[in-house]
């Protein structure tokens, strides 16, 4: 194997890997984002989690941003706005790849 090749291997792994990263980052932001808007309705943990588990497979099906926004403001009504939505998301995003970050260093 010649050292270009290993540079490619390696390059294509670190990859793979920062990708997989960030999905599970996003996942865990997506649950995030369900208790803080169940938070909002007033509700239990037990409607938390499966809101969450509705947001996952929204953005499995999806994966785009747009489709998680429009799916908490359907869920939220008037509690929130599209800005405040958008902004949470930011947010709990950070939170995520701390979180899964300082995992992956464990």
């Amino acid at each position: 194997m010649t050292t270009f090749d290993e540079r490619e291997n390696a390059f294509e792994t670190k990859f793979a890997h920062d990708e997989k990263m960030q999905f599970i980052a996003r996942m865990r932001r997506n649950r995030f984002m369900a208790v803080w808007a169940s938070t909002l309705k007033g509700e239990t943990v037990e409607q938390a989690r499966k809101y969450g588990q509705e947001l996952v497979q929204t953005d499995l099906k999806h994966v785009n941003e747009d489709d998680v926004v429009n799916a908490v403001k359907g869920y939220l009504g008037d509690l929130a706005d599209e800005a405040k939505i958008r902004a949470k998301m930011a947010e709990l995003l950070v939170e995520a790849k701390e979180q899964v970050v300082a995992e992956a260093d464990i």
